[in-house]
């Protein structure tokens, strides 16, 4: 029950401290709570949350943590609660000693707000130590003689709590021979001396056990006991004498071990054993008693292990004096460690925000630096500094934080990502330095849109293209990065002739090629314009624009047509006069023909393919003027007909032919007229010309059957003599099977021959062409009637120029041979 009361007190007075000490923090500018030591993990501290002034769930979303350095957490915050709590058991005597009052101070983060706020917690001192002396026996030397009044020092008991909870009285057992005085040192401190009150009888009683009990003001109060043991010595009526009550000797910490410090000195006027003086250590803690050593005979005073400021500044230590007798004598060696920069200052950070986006206003917080060095004063004044030509500043935050802020704007397309060398360097002399690298990503915004490198773009395409045939590719670049450099191509929107864009070309929204979607046509449009849009993948998305013009190039694709003279409608043929009185060059008529193509596809050139009277006509080559090449006689035929053919100059050259039928006569009833007489006499030839005409064919077959019988006689004489008549049959197997007929079982041998025979009214103008292929729509060229070795039926080897017109006849001969060697026509 007592002790429910206790627990239900403390919590009571730690509310109220936590109350006190928010209100006193609240106008400091700082968060302060107080709470005792020895609480157990995880106890309340404060409602930290309410004081940041966010909610318990804001914690983790707004990255709320305890940054600290130099020792172990010591609280830790709760989510849930949005408090404060111990991360463990606190001992307020090891974190601050004897210090009253004892702070622990840490930083708050808000991470996303990159705010720090400062904590400051009071550890209140609660009475968990008893008084306690260094030994439990104390040994007090003390001659005879020693008149009453005479005082002892004794070892003080030592009590690591603070106020009331530390050392407030000593007490003494009841005798007859000593008492207890308090006496007090300059820093508060209380130690106990034994006062003498009645004359020793080392001959009554040589020792004396005493009993000394320590007792703090705690409630319960603790107290401590030491074993005091009086021994009574003979005689010696000297005690030694220090030559100064207190030494003090200032040394730097970076002394090597074993360096003597001082050396302390106490003299006896006693002689013998008596005079001879013996030193130790009276009053040293067990830490200290390792960094220093003395020297029981000389007093020297050196060093065992190295000294460190930052572990601890200052050292008080207690000589003692002691001759052969029963006297002694103390002294104080007061030692303080100057600091030295012995340690380079560190920097860590904190936070870093990376990436950080390029479009960031100037003052953006980038990182959060702290900066610590052990050392003090002037060699403990830390400044932190960045290296390079960066866009990026130091800002002092509170304590020995550092914020690194935006200079100025950033540009991702410039410098991707920086490396900060963030140095902190102490006052010191040298100054040390140490320094911390990082690396910081600039993230991408869309800022810069897909870029061509140029705004019109020309290419050329040869009509009648295939459809599906790349035309041109296109390519933009996007200096961003990721979805913000990934382009897409399009088209904008447009028609030609009324039909769209879209029908004639295509672009890959992937790659910028465009592809012919039909076959262009110069002679509908030459020139294609159209413009490329680059967008790219941002939001928003971000395009640019460029046109290409596309240019057609004419193929001769176009064969000239004939304007004039234009075919009759009828199927008649037209008819152009000639006056028989016109002179060499007379203009009989002119053809005119155009082409569709253009440039030399379209350039054209006429010339005279055929002509029923070679020689009488001609062409102009450019101009495609018909005149008479010489003069006109009476025995000329009256119906001329002349084939002209239009050729232009492209590869390969295209053309077109006209006839044209020329009357040579002076009027049109001289026309009529001689027609007229001219169907009259023909009638009356005909039946001289058919006698021509059969005799010629026969002599020719007959010519032709006699050489095939004589052929065919060797041939079979041949094989009789080294095949049988099978191997014979299968010898003409090798024939074309396309020169073969059957007809009930006896195969036959076709060959085709064709003569062509002109023949006119008179037979002496008659000749015939053999052998001469007749292809059907082969125009017969002037120069095929002024060969050389035609088969003429005349000795004249020219072309006829007589009145006679020539009849060409085509007679088509078919001659087989059976496996019997008779021949068939």
């Amino acid at each position: 029950m007592v002790a429910q009361q206790r627990r239900s007190l403390w919590g009571e007075l730690l509310l109220l401290f936590n109350l006190l000490w928010w209100l006193w923090g609240s106008e400091a500018g700082q968060i302060r709570y107080s709470i005792p030591e020895e609480l157990d993990k995880g106890s309340f501290v404060g409602n930290i949350a309410k004081d940041l002034g966010l909610e318990p769930r804001e914690l983790a979303e707004r990255g709320v943590r305890i940054v600290s350095r130099g020792r172990s957490q010591l609280f830790s915050l709760n989510p849930r609660g949005g408090s404060l709590v111990t991360a463990g058991r606190i001992d307020r005597e090891e974190l601050c000693a004897q210090s009253a009052p004892c702070f622990v101070s840490f930083n708050i983060l808000v991470e996303d707000r990159l705010k720090l706020f400062g904590i400051e917690i009071e550890v209140t001192d609660v009475n968990d130590n008893a008084p306690q002396f260094q030994a439990e026996t104390l040994d007090v030397k003390i001659n005879e003689n020693v008149a009453s009044g005479m005082r002892f020092p004794l070892l003080e008991a030592i009590d690591p709590d603070v106020g009331v909870n530390s050392l407030q009285s000593y007490q003494l057992s009841p005798n007859k021979h000593f008492s207890l005085v308090v006496q007090s040192r300059a820093n508060g401190v209380k130690y106990p001396e034994l006062v003498l009150e009645h004359a020793l009888d080392r001959e009554e009683e040589a020792i004396h056990h005493l009993v000394l009990v320590a007792s703090d003001g705690g409630n319960p109060p603790r107290s401590g006991t030491a074993l005091i043991t009086v021994t009574v010595f003979d005689t010696n009526d000297n005690a030694p004498v220090f030559t100064s009550p207190e030494y003090r000797v200032n040394i730097p910490e970076n002394l090597p071990v074993g360096t003597q410090l001082l050396k302390v000195t106490a003299t006896d006027k006693d002689e013998g054993a008596n005079g001879e003086v013996m030193y130790s250590f009276r009053k040293l803690l067990d830490t200290q008693l390792l960094k220093f050593q003395l020297d029981k005979n000389t007093g020297e005073i050196k060093i065992s292990e190295n000294l460190d400021y930052e572990e601890m500044s200052f050292y008080e230590i207690e000589i003692q004096a002691e001759d052969g007798g029963a006297y002694l004598a103390t002294a104080k060696v007061l030692i303080t460690v100057e600091d030295v920069n012995d340690n380079s200052p560190e920097v860590t950070i904190t936070s870093l925000f990376s990436p950080v986006a390029e479009d960031s206003p100037a003052g953006t917080v980038i990182a959060l630096l702290n900066v610590h060095d052990l050392d003090s004063g002037q060699n403990g004044e830390v400044t932190c500094t960045i290296s390079g030509n960066l866009p990026f500043k130091l800002e002092k935050s509170i304590d020995s934080y550092y914020r690194l802020v935006t200079q100025r704007a950033l540009d991702r397309e410039q410098v991707s990502s920086y490396s900060i060398t963030a140095t902190a360097t102490d006052g010191g002399n040298p100054p040390l330095s140490s320094n911390v690298h990082f690396t910081l990503q600039v993230a991408d915004i869309n800022d810069n849109p897909p870029t061509f490198s140029h705004i019109s773009y020309f290419t050329y395409i040869p009509e009648n293209n295939p459809r599906g045939a790349s035309v041109f590719s296109l390519t933009a670049l996007d200096p961003d990065s990721k979805e913000n450099a990934q382009i897409v191509y399009s088209l904008a929107e447009d028609t030609i002739e009324g039909a769209p864009l879209s029908s004639y070309i295509s672009i890959n929204s992937d790659t910028g090629v465009l592809y012919a979607l039909c076959s262009f046509d110069y002679e509908q449009f030459r020139e294609l314009r159209v413009q490329v849009t680059a967008s790219d993948s941002g939001k928003p998305p971000l395009s640019s624009n460029a046109s290409l013009t596309l240019f057609v190039l004419d193929q001769n694709d176009n064969s000239p047509e004939i304007l004039y003279p234009t075919p009759p409608t009828d199927g008649s043929t037209g008819v152009e006069l000639a006056p028989r009185s016109a002179e060499p060059g007379y203009l009989v008529t002119k053809v005119v023909a155009v082409d569709r193509d253009s440039g030399q596809n379209a350039w054209l050139s006429y010339r005279l393919l055929k002509a029923s009277e070679p020689g009488l006509f001609s062409v102009g080559l450019h101009t495609g003027e018909v005149r008479t090449a010489r003069a006109l006689l009476e025995r000329e035929a009256l119906r001329q007909s002349l084939v002209v053919a239009v050729q232009d100059h492209g590869q390969p050259p295209l053309s077109a032919t006209v006839t044209l039928t020329v009357a040579v006569a002076d009027s049109i009833p001289d026309v009529l007229a001689d027609l007229g007489n001219l169907e009259t006499s023909q009638d009356s030839e005909t039946s001289s010309l058919t006698l021509y005409l059969v005799v010629a064919v026969a002599a020719v077959s007959c010519v032709f059957l006699a050489f095939v019988i004589v052929l065919l006689a060797l041939k079979l004489r041949r094989w009789h003599k080294s095949h049988a008549l099978q191997s014979s049959r299968d010898g003409l197997g090798g024939v074309p099977a396309s020169h073969y007929v059957g007809v009930d079982g006896v195969r036959a041998f076709l060959q085709t021959y064709s003569h062509e025979v002109s023949l006119t009214a008179d037979s002496r103008k008659s000749h015939l062409i053999f052998p001469q292929p007749n292809y059907a729509d082969t125009l017969i060229s002037q120069e095929s009637c002024e060969k050389k070795d035609p088969l003429s039926l005349l000795d004249d080897s020219k072309c006829p120029v007589e009145d006679a017109p020539l009849v060409p006849v085509s007679v088509d001969f078919t001659f087989s041979l059976n496996n019997y060697g008779q021949i068939y026509i």
